[in-house]
């Protein structure tokens, strides 16, 4: 028997579970049945009780015994409108249905809390134009982040097919991405594996933790490329895609990103040692360097890589020396 959906009205619809998707988790069974929605999106609906499971609140993680009736309340989205911006923008590949970007450090990926303008959206619609709807009015076209001060490539969805053929690759670990981060201390091990679950801080918000109440599992694989006095130059294989993962991870491990300071990082840095004096990094040294995935029509692998911004080498230059 297959899962039958009823539109109840406008503003609810109503799914009714039946006993061939006994055992499922909530939040993937109504991701195969709302697929304009992300995952997180759904989560974020549940966990605010606007899905009702036998009309009582219940959370994503419920597993289902067949017969139950979900009620699903659909908020109204507010309207908001984004306006295009002439912003620069690298755009390194480009068709109808995909763009890979390569993000500059300090440019916030889409609009938030006191950010409504400047941001890889308002560039995204100003430079293509048409984009996916799926993630939201406020995110077209954005299928993953990179972090504020973290630069390099990401992959831009331009209508919603290619929207959720990519989320997909991204919720089964089938896209491939790698990092480049400059940390601080030695690290001993030529490579190594970090597997604490990360959560949300539970006394600053803003920040994510390997020591919260509620967290979710992450794993982030490293190998080392280059050892200098005092620091180390990495390559992160990130496999799962928890909020600040890397930076969380590699100050778990007593081996923060240069430059961030929110999770460990000295403000300021002593290059005695390489002959010039001490350094203020204005962005973290963490570069998206590598990007892996399979085109969303055509079926193809595609490989994207990305150097190291100026700023990055320079710095490097300077401790080779």
């Amino acid at each position: 028997m297959t899962t039958s959906l009823v539109k109840s009205s406008v503003k609810s619809l109503s799914l009714i579970v039946q006993a061939s998707n006994r055992g499922d988790r909530l939040d993937r069974f109504l991701i195969k049945h709302l697929p304009e929605k992300s995952r997180a999106k759904i989560q974020e609906l549940i966990t605010h009780g606007f899905v009702l499971l036998n009309q009582n609140l219940t959370k994503p993680s419920y597993r289902l015994k067949g017969s139950e009736k979900i009620q699903i309340l659909l908020k109204n989205s507010p309207s908001t409108t984004i306006k295009a911006e002439a912003i620069p923008l690298d755009i390194i590949y480009e068709d109808k249905d995909i763009a890979v970007v390569n993000k500059e450090a300090g440019m916030v990926v889409h609009h938030g809390a006191g950010v409504k303008s400047g941001t890889l959206v308002n560039a995204l619609l100003y430079q293509l134009q048409h984009l996916s709807s799926a993630g939201g009015n406020d995110r077209p076209g954005i299928v993953h982040r990179l972090d504020k001060q973290t630069s390099g490539l990401m992959v831009i969805a331009r209508n919603d097919f290619s929207h959720h053929h990519l989320s997909r690759q991204f919720q089964s670990r089938k896209v491939v991405k790698r990092y480049k981060a400059l940390v601080h201390g030695i690290v001993r091990n030529e490579s190594g594996t970090i597997e604490n679950p990360i959560g949300r801080d539970r006394i600053r918000r803003t920040k994510m933790s390997t020591r919260a109440k509620i967290s979710r599992n992450a794993h982030t694989a490293y190998r080392v490329l280059e050892r200098f006095s005092g620091l180390t130059l990495l390559e992160v294989h990130l496999k799962t895609g928890r909020t600040h993962q890397i930076r969380v991870h590699l100050s778990s491990i007593k081996h923060p990103v240069v430059g961030d300071t929110l999770y460990g990082a000295p403000s300021k840095f002593n290059f005695s040692n390489f002959n010039f004096n001490s350094f203020s990094p204005t962005r973290n040294f963490l570069h998206s360097s590598f990007l892996s995935f399979c085109h969303p029509k055509n079926l193809k692998i595609l490989t994207f890589s990305s150097a190291l911004p100026e700023e990055l080498e320079y710095l490097l230059k300077c401790l080779r020396k």
